[in-house]
């Protein structure tokens, strides 16, 4: 089993940034390629970033691209997201995940087997 437990979220003005984390427990960290998505209001859950044991594997969606930052550390068992020149549209919950398929970078949210609660990220206009 794990458990994952997200922080870091909150209110932030558009072009402002906030990094989330996600600190996990309960098996080897170092085994698992994570990934974070988000589920706004009314919409479906999507795919943020994922990163794969190594850190040697990421993956963003187009939307994210050149603004977030996925990151790990195996020793903290703590994976990040490092997000700059935030929008509105990235008002989200924002989720983290872990594979325990450890060489992927997956988009694909049903590869993931152990979700945390969510860390709420509003950002205003």
């Amino acid at each position: 089993q794990v458990q994952l437990v997200e922080s870091g979220g909150g209110l932030v003005q558009a072009g402002g940034s906030l990094r989330l984390s996600c600190a996990a427990s309960g098996r080897t960290f170092s085994t698992l390629a994570m990934g974070w998505f988000r589920q706004a209001p009314g919409k479906e859950r999507e795919f943020v970033a994922a990163i794969s044991w190594t850190g040697g594997s990421l993956n963003y969606a187009d939307s994210v691209k050149g603004r977030f930052t996925i990151s790990r550390d195996n020793a903290k068992k703590t994976v990040y997201l490092q997000m700059n020149s935030l929008k509105p549209e990235d008002t989200a919950v924002y989720y983290c995940a872990a594979d325990t398929i450890y060489s992927r970078s997956s988009s694909n949210p049903t590869l993931y087997d152990y979700w945390g609660q969510g860390t709420q990220v509003t950002v205003s206009s």
